[in-house]
């Protein structure tokens, strides 16, 4: 029956030929136009739901999975990056205090070196001042010790001009000692 009714459409079809009319607009033809319209469709649909639509949907899926992958992999990455620079300004802060440890005791240290050395030039300075006023001492004594002497050979040289006479050396001393007693 399917037959020839195709068989009635096509010569139905080489007469609207002939006559000049376009077969899709003919309404004699809906039938068998609608027939292979359904045919068609059926059979595209069929193959894009079971062949084209499970691959497109695998890839889509395929893509979904690798999305998600890349986007833990991505945020694993930033947690670690974020470890990573917590650790290094951790480790800053421990370089610094460190550094800072380190200098202060140069500090220290320099600053009891420097102390030790000043006590040690003020020890040295302290010595050489004492053995300086010793000797200064001990030219003193020695000066006013021969003041006496000097004294007495002066004067001895002006009477021996005034007087013209020598006075007895004993004499002298026990006056200028005299004199001396008397000035202090």
């Amino acid at each position: 029956m399917f037959v020839t009714a195709a068989y009635a459409a096509t010569a139905e079809t080489a007469e609207h030929a002939a006559e000049g009319s376009f077969p899709p607009f003919d309404s004699s033809t809906f039938a068998s136009q609608l027939l292979w319209l359904v045919i068609t469709f059926g059979l595209f649909y069929l193959f894009m739901s079971r062949v084209v639509l499970p691959r497109i949907g695998s890839i889509l899926e395929t893509r979904r999975d690798r999305i998600a992958q890349d986007l833990n992999e991505a945020n694993r990455l930033k947690e670690e990056a974020d470890q990573a620079f917590a650790a290094y300004e951790q480790e800053l802060a421990d370089a610094k205090s460190k550094a800072h440890e380190i200098a202060q005791a140069a500090r220290d240290a320099a600053k009891a070196d420097a102390d030790a050395e000043r006590a040690k030039v003020e020890a040295e300075v302290t010595k050489k001042l004492e053995k300086a006023e010793a000797e200064i001492a001990g030219v003193k004594d020695k000066a006013l010790a021969e003041v006496d002497a000097i004294a007495a050979d002066t004067t001895a040289a002006i009477v021996n001009q005034l007087i013209g006479g020598t006075v007895a050396k004993a004499k002298l001393s026990a006056a200028v000692k005299a004199a001396a007693e008397g000035r202090e």
